[in-house]
Order: C-alpha cells, then structure tokens, then sequence
C-alpha cells in the first residue's frame, strides 16, 4: 500500500511539474531561402532563419541536421525564453561541386509543440569564370 502511495505521489509531482514549465514553440519569419544565381568562383553564400519561441516555456534546440555536408547550420546551444528570438545560420559551400540548382532541407530537432521543423535553402550556382581559374593555378 505505501509503495502504490508512493509511487502515485511521484507520478502527479512529475505531471505537476511538466505542466508548470510550460510549452515551447519555434515560430520562424520564413523557412525557405533562395540565394539566387551565384557564381562558382564565389561558392560559399550563408543566410539566417529568425525565429522567435511563441510558447510559454523555454525552447531548446537539441539538433540542427542538413541533408548534405555541403550545408552546416549552427544553432542557438542555450535554452531561448518565452518571447525571446534567435536565429539559425546556415552555410552553404558550394566547392567542387557541379554547378546548376540545388535545394538543401535542415532538419532542426526541438522540444516545441512540433518536435521537427524544416528549414529549405536553394539556389543556382553558375560555372565560374574558366580565365580566373588559369590564372589562380
């Protein structure tokens, strides 16, 4: 009997704390940036996602994951406050790679309302300039 007592107390003060953090929510101005057209001699092009945490607790961001390792987000690593804002950079490096349009998908991992959130980047990177490249060897 005291165990079940027990136990039950601990379970209603878990449920009771849960509620009295509140609930976190990314709210993002956009979730798509397009860089335009750019060249391949300046391959490496960055924007910024604001968001804002609408909810009533504190949100925290647990991962940033982009399809491609051509593309490194980083991200707030404290929690960010109800109302406060924050912002995710995201890189974009384009080395190497064949020109022509891209679009990369970054996944980030919360604990807001949507645990997922799905930022776009894309793009039309140009070939770069053939006379530049002689005269850079």
């Amino acid at each position: 009997m005291k165990k079940t007592l027990f136990t039950t107390f601990f379970i209603l003060v878990g449920i009771l704390f849960a509620y009295a953090r509140g609930t976190a929510n990314i709210a993002f101005e956009t979730t798509t940036h397009n860089f335009g057209t750019f060249s391949a001699d300046t391959p490496v092009v960055t924007c910024k996602f604001k968001f804002k945490n609408t909810g009533d607790g504190p949100l925290v961001i647990h991962q940033a994951i982009a399809s491609c390792g051509c593309t490194v987000p980083k991200y707030p690593k404290n929690p960010i406050k109800p109302g406060e804002s924050g912002e995710i950079t995201v890189t974009y490096d384009g080395t190497g790679k064949f020109p022509g349009y891209f679009r990369k998908t970054i996944s980030l991992r919360t604990n807001s309302e949507n645990e997922v959130t799905r930022l776009y980047i894309e793009g039309d990177m140009t070939p770069g300039d053939p006379d530049k490249a002689q005269t850079t060897k």
